[in-house]
């Protein structure tokens, strides 16, 4: 194949590339967020109350969420493929308006009480769009990010994939606490909790218009790789994805989203108080994510990795056994385990994408990546609050610990990769 002259190897502009791509994914991900701060007024809103048991309709939300996440898989692949063949930024257009559509469709359910089963029926509608969008943005924006990476940047850029995303979230659970604190209970449950979905298809289109700006950087001499090539001829990379991230989205979903609902389900602590101590440790999160991408560039990514999985294998148990219901005990955990939580998250994008050629890179990480969470992100605030349901809530720290110990066996015979050339 003739080769063709390209400036798409490594854009002339990364600073504008982070943005892009930062931008977007915050919008992304404020849209994904404010559906698990608000799951107790949609389950009031959206399930039947008749059956006896409180805690039904806030399984049946959760559920829900975890059926979002199940498309996932769907959109890594699909979108991936879009992002090999077509080029980084046309896949990242494509998933931040199927993100507003899903997040305007949320804010317009009908209520049960209205139209009876096809308000559930259309919440999961929405989910399934999110889910497909949320699959195929991380893919994008992941191999996006990493290939608009100076020398000796990987890590760097790699680390505001969950800056934004942590933008993201703390747009949504600031804009959740303001309604909580401002408005009648009576009102946050009637129309109160629509806002920010509605909210969120605006913000949609101040995304799609900032990548409007971004450099492409998938290069013009790779030919467009078929739906299953990644699978077909790197099976082995594609379990290393799965390994690689079944402990960190486990701790990663259980500590940034799920912690709240965790505290109020298992102590007397107030919901405000929780949302706000989630807040909080959100924005420290955030500041940390670019000093563990430098330090990964720096020494490189297993020792981060080590330090996550090996930090929350050993302290799972006795951070989340310390829960009381004080708003300072929630804080120190939340804080605690963002901490060791940052071994992984400044990092995962620039491991994933090294594992792949630039060929394949997006689906081959779009599909295992999203598979994973699907199974055991997507899944943790329901079997947190599935395992207090029977009556042994003290089993889900051991869950992730067990689960974050088996990734650490892992990062233990990972190759080193960070101060390799990065395949182009």
């Amino acid at each position: 194949m003739t080769e063709t002259a390209t400036t798409a190897t490594r854009p002339a502009h990364p600073v504008r590339q982070l943005l892009a791509a930062s931008v977007g994914n915050a919008v992304e991900w404020y849209d994904w967020y404010a559906y698990t701060f608000l799951a107790t007024y949609i389950a009031d809103q959206v399930f039947p109350k008749s059956t006896g048991n409180s805690l039904v309709p806030l399984l049946s939300t959760f559920a829900v969420f975890a059926v979002g996440f199940f498309m996932r898989p769907v959109g890594g692949l699909l979108m991936g493929a879009v992002a090999d063949r077509h080029g980084r930024r046309a896949a990242l257009t494509v998933t931040i308006l199927l993100m507003g559509g899903s997040s305007l469709l949320v804010g317009i359910t009908p209520t049960y009480a209205a139209v009876g089963v096809l308000a559930p029926i259309v919440l999961v509608l929405a989910r399934l769009l999110q889910g497909l969008s949320v699959g195929g943005e991380f893919a994008a924006s992941t191999t996006f990010l990493v290939e608009s990476a100076g020398p000796g940047r990987r890590g760097l850029f790699s680390s505001f994939q969950y800056v934004s995303t942590s933008i993201g979230q703390l747009i949504a659970s600031g804009i959740a606490a303001l309604l909580v604190s401002v408005l009648a209970e009576g009102q946050m449950d009637g129309w109160g909790w629509r806002v920010p979905f509605l909210a969120g298809a605006v913000l949609s289109l101040v995304g799609f218009w900032i990548r409007q700006g971004a450099q492409e950087t998938r290069s013009e001499r790779h030919d467009r790789p078929g739906l299953f090539d990644a699978l077909r001829h790197h099976p082995r990379q594609s379990l290393l994805i799965c390994g690689i991230t079944a402990g960190g989205t486990l701790a990663y979903y259980t500590w940034t989203s799920y912690l709240p609902t965790y505290a109020e389900l298992n102590t007397d602590i107030d919901k405000s108080q929780a949302l706000l101590a989630g807040t909080i440790s959100l924005a420290f999160f955030a500041l940390l994510q670019p000093v563990g991408g430098l330090l990964s560039d720096r020494f490189g990514r297993k020792p981060l990795l080590l330090f996550f999985g090996l930090g929350f294998a050993l302290l799972s148990v006795p951070l989340l056994h310390a829960l009381t219901g004080s708003f300072g005990s929630l804080l120190l955990t939340q804080c605690a385990g963002m901490v060791l939580l940052t071994g992984f998250t400044s990092i995962s994008a620039a491991v994933n994408a090294e594992v792949f050629p630039a060929r394949v890179r997006a689906a081959g990480i779009g599909f295992p990546y999203s598979l994973t969470v699907a199974l055991f992100g997507g899944t943790a605030p329901y079997m947190g609050t599935w395992f207090k349901e029977i009556g042994h809530s003290g089993l889900f720290p051991w869950y992730v610990a067990v689960l974050c110990l088996v990734s650490s066996a892992v990062y233990l015979r990972l190759p080193e990769s960070a101060h390799r050339e990065l395949d182009r």
